[in-house]
């Protein structure tokens, strides 16, 4: 029985009143009993004695069962609010630590940006990005690719695992009550950091075995592997502006929601973090007057991606 839907109070209700129905009954089949003795009608005084104690019986059982069961109700009821409201406190509290633990994560992703926005906002090659990061040729790509191995040796992108949260929810109360378009995406941004940190690991080995132990200058005065640097380097960039563009999304999306406090549960997702974004530029200009006004702990959320240069500019 769906008592949440309110299905299991109907029965309830209807028990009583049926019951209660029943005992107007007896007591009515009553009356015709005291008028069965004042007229001295024995057969009919035992047939509505029969009648009314069958009536009286019954309703006092039914109303007896409903009672029982609003009591069980009532009682499933509030431990299930008391779970509820221990989860959500818990859920919190959880998720105010994934935030602590992210922040000097996605701080680590300032030496990305400098690589990535070098000559302006960086647009992947296939949407025609045209800056310096992406356009980089000869002795630039060489300064380039060493710049990329010290962000290597620098950012451990395992650290990156700390940017999950669904596992804080999926076993809760919780789950069930949050937007589903807002969960879907938590889902996805896990994902995609998870394929971008796993990819760049791969991408920075393929970079290694393109330069192929030569100096980065030497390698790259060679056309063919400059070629191949240049193809490796391009698929590092793809993959470290999916890891930003996520981790931000990821991290400004959690210090919003607990910025509402309990409330967060019932908030629908909010189209200036959520929409999908042409680049990680595009997603900082659109997020950031919602972020700023967002408030976790003494600061606001938009400075716990920092992020700056050309956002703070804009």
């Amino acid at each position: 029985m769906d008592f949440s839907a309110g299905h299991g109070y109907l029965l309830i209700g209807g028990l009583i009143l049926v019951g209660a129905g029943l005992l107007i009954i007896s007591l009515i089949v009553n009356l015709r009993v005291a008028l069965s003795v004042r007229d001295d009608v024995r057969y009919r005084e035992k047939l509505l004695e029969y009648y009314r104690n069958i009536f009286s019986q019954l309703g006092v059982i039914l109303i007896g069962i409903g009672v029982s069961l609003f009591i069980f109700f009532f009682q499933q009821n509030y431990q299930d609010q008391r779970r509820r409201e221990t989860e959500l406190q818990q859920v919190l509290a959880k998720l105010a630590g994934r935030i602590a633990r992210g922040v000097p994560v996605v701080a680590s992703l300032d030496e990305f940006d400098e690589v990535l926005d070098d000559g302006g906002a960086y647009v992947s090659p296939d949407l025609g990005g045209k800056n310096a990061a992406a356009s980089a040729q000869g002795s630039e790509l060489g300064k380039q690719v060493a710049k990329i191995l010290l962000v290597e040796r620098d950012i451990d992108v395992r650290d990156f695992d700390i940017l999950n949260l669904s596992r804080d929810f999926e076993t809760t109360f919780v789950v069930n009550e949050i937007d589903p378009k807002l969960w879907f995406n938590i889902v996805r941004d896990e994902s995609e950091i998870k394929y971008a940190t796993t990819q760049l690991v791969l991408d920075y080995k393929d970079l290694q075995d393109a330069i192929g132990g030569e100096p980065v200058e030497a390698a790259v005065a060679n056309p063919e592997k400059e070629r191949k640097i240049k193809h490796e380097v391009l698929d590092i960039f793809y993959d470290a502006d999916l890891l930003r563009l996520r981790s931000r999304q990821f991290l400004g999306r959690a210090c919003w929601l607990f910025g509402k406090g309990r409330g967060f549960v019932s908030a629908a997702a909010a189209d200036a973090i959520e929409a999908d974004a042409r680049s990680h530029q595009e997603w900082i200009d659109r997020a950031k007057p919602l972020l700023t006004q967002a408030k976790s702990g003494s600061g606001d959320c938009f400075k716990l991606l920092h992020y700056g240069g050309v956002a703070e500019q804009s």
